[in-house]
């Protein structure tokens, strides 16, 4: 199981993915944590999904909202989460964690005509 210490109480997560050429793609990401895993919600068609099914390996490390990491970086797992109950569970927890920040973000997102899905890092 990952150790989430250094996750405790921040508000981002920088996530790598990485493409078929091995190149790694950094992304700062809004998080949660729930058991001893970190939670991420994105589009169904985002390059992090399409990353992460060609390679489950990513590498995660707390950052702020530039990208620029706080913490020290952690190869792990990560494993998509499409079903209904999984995404509205990890909302949930977003919902609970950034509140009114999170609701305007999504009113003028652009992954409002995706599916949304989630990300499991850290299992």
């Amino acid at each position: 199981m990952l150790e989430t210490e250094q996750f405790n109480k921040k508000q981002y997560l920088n996530l790598e993915t990485f493409r078929k050429n091995g190149a790694g793609v950094k992304t700062p990401v809004w998080f949660v944590e729930n058991n001893g895993k970190l939670f991420i919600i994105t589009g169904s068609e985002s390059g992090k999904i399409k990353r992460i099914r060609n390679n489950s390996t990513v590498n995660i490390a707390p950052c702020k909202v530039g990208g620029d990491v706080l913490g020290t970086w952690v190869k792990t797992q990560a494993r998509i989460i499409d079903d209904s109950t999984g995404i509205q569970e990890v909302n949930k927890l977003l919902d609970k964690k950034y509140g009114l920040m999170k609701k305007l973000f999504e009113l003028g997102g652009s992954r409002n005509k995706q599916k949304s899905i989630a990300i499991e890092v850290g299992f």
